[in-house]
């Protein structure tokens, strides 16, 4: 019996370290094996890459492992590896390697993740595929309430968070079936899998209308938005204003200064803990991180009628005098004590509400009960990802990465750099900004509509100047929307006479797309709206 047939026949647990067995490895010239080879195993991780650098629960312990029987392709990792360990970070960006990014107490997720992983190892990778494995492992107060509105969920970091809304009814995902292995049954019309199949391919999928009318009701009334996956914490101690000073570009000094509420995405969450703690750990600050995730939900209510829909439900003035943009307050909703923050990720007039999780779903029912007269849908993460892009914001590791630094991605005004308080990386930002940009993130839409992912070539003037971070299609300006950052062929800096002077275009699959390039978001430069003016 082969080592495979016997972890088959074993079934998933014996899949907690190890999920392929081969008797390949370590065949001599009389092609018998040794019994050391018969225990050679191929390590696979929950998302098919390995695992590097520093581990967050022993400074100064690196790992280079998990290599997904890719070893030799992915070997060249060992010299960012070395230098990671001299340096305490690599040459280049490893973010999507960092182990720091690994959830250590979800064994069924990294169980069922790890053999899905090796399941489809030489699958097509969809732009909008989802993983069936590890599902259902990190679910918020308000996932039955979206599931039971037609919400197809989408699995970040072991969170399910909203992706978007069916008209066809529910589609709750199932139990992991382990594609039929292990004597598992697989499961026959599922409703999940059923659009998750539609979604597999390179054309814009057939919800692409379902996706924009989430978009355009949140530009033309409102959208609400479950954001309770974000990572949720609190920097406290005497030291806590120190911290912040240092591990923060931008000015966040306000009065007391004792403490600090930190919303950060879920899907990098694990990752910015780790950082953070490192950060407190190594400058000896006399503080304290406490992760709040489980704890809190998260909604968010975009769109032109946010502040008369919220007016109905806050027990407090929203007007712009009273509760400016980038300002929060702690507030009643329906009753429940929630912060409300004045802030937007769409680039609407709109608020986040912070709240309890056991209030989260008398908070939801209110805002949607006040919301029904003005127009008020839910919307999920398509929906952002389209209406972020046509505003300009940029998302992390995707137009923001490691190797990135603000001023090449436009966001110079998010540094601290006219002041004297020193940060964490001002000394570099200071050295770039005297030596010139050697590459900017620019804007480029396309006028003919055909769908982008990311990766394509940037044109300009006929050389290839770069190629796209990220893109999507702005149903506002119905166009395509791409970023990437673009270099001078000549090695010399990107100037802004550089950017707008050449002729661009975009190639998608050997196809060539007239594009324009912008400097600033397409979509309200002036951000009038997010100030509630329409």
């Amino acid at each position: 019996m082969s080592l495979g047939q016997q972890l088959y026949d074993q079934g998933p647990e014996s899949l907690s370290l190890h999920v392929l067995g081969s008797e390949a490895h370590g065949q001599g010239q009389s092609g018998k094996l040794s019994p050391l080879s018969q225990r050679t195993y191929e390590s696979f991780t929950p998302d098919h890459k390995p695992l590097m650098g520093e581990a967050p629960e022993l400074r100064g312990f690196f790992l280079g492992c998990g290599f997904n029987s890719a070893g030799e392709p992915v070997g060249g990792g060992g010299q960012e590896l070395a230098h990671w360990i001299i340096h305490g970070r690599p040459e280049k960006d490893m973010y999507g390697y960092d182990i720091r990014w690994v959830q250590e107490s979800y064994c069924r997720w990294i169980r069922e993740r790890s053999h899905e992983s090796y399941a489809k190892n030489y699958s097509v990778v969809f732009p909008h595929d989802e993983p069936l494995a590890g599902r259902n492992m990190r679910t918020d107060a308000l996932h039955q309430e979206l599931l039971e509105q037609g919400c197809v969920f989408q699995e970040r970091h072991g969170w399910e968070r909203p992706g978007w809304f069916s008209p066809q009814g529910t589609a709750p995902v199932p139990d992991y079936d382990y594609y039929g292995a292990y004597g598992n049954q697989v499961h026959q019309d599922c409703a999940y899998t059923r659009l998750l199949g539609d979604e597999y391919t390179f054309e814009f999928p057939p919800h692409h209308s379902v996706i924009q009318k989430e978009c355009l009701t949140c530009r033309g009334a409102a959208a609400v938005f479950n954001m309770s996956y974000f990572g949720k914490f609190y920097l406290l101690g005497l030291d806590a204003s120190k911290a912040a000073d240092w591990l923060f570009s931008a000015d966040v000094s306000r009065p007391p200064g004792d403490g600090y509420y930190l919303a950060v995405g879920g899907a990098a969450a694990q990752h910015n803990w780790s950082h953070i703690s490192t950060i407190l750990q190594d400058q000896k600050f006399r503080c304290q991180l406490i992760d709040s995730s489980e704890d809190l939900g998260m909604i968010s209510i975009q769109g032109p009628a946010s502040q008369a829909i919220l007016q109905e439900v806050l027990d407090t003035d929203l007007s712009n005098s009273a509760f400016p943009f980038s300002t929060h307050q702690l507030v009643r909703a329906a009753g429940h004590l929630v912060r409300a923050m004045r802030l937007s990720f769409v680039g609407e007039l709109g608020w986040e509400l912070h709240i309890p999780r056991a209030s989260c779903v008398p908070v939801y029912r209110a805002v949607m009960t006040a919301g029904a007269k003005h127009g008020l849908v839910n919307a999920g993460y398509r929906a952002i990802d389209s209406l972020s892009i046509e505003k300009g914001y940029r998302h992390w590791h995707a137009d923001l990465r490691s190797d990135d630094s603000p001023l090449e991605a436009g966001l110079a005004f998010t540094c601290k750099l006219k002041s004297r308080v020193p940060f964490l990386g001002r000394e570099a930002l200071e050295q770039q900004r005297e030596a010139g940009l050697r590459r900017r993130l620019v804007w480029l839409t396309v006028e003919e509509k055909v769908p982008m992912f990311g990766l394509e070539a940037i044109w300009r003037n006929g050389q290839v100047v770069g190629h796209v971070r990220r893109a999507d299609f702005g149903f506002t300006v119905d166009k395509t929307i791409a970023y990437g950052y673009i270099q001078n062929p000549s090695g010399g800096p990107v100037s802004l006479d550089f950017v707008k002077s050449g002729d661009y275009a975009l190639e998608r699959m050997g196809v060539t797309y007239a594009a324009q390039v912008h400097l600033k978001s397409p979509f309200d430069p002036d951000n009038k709206r997010v100030r509630g003016i329409y």
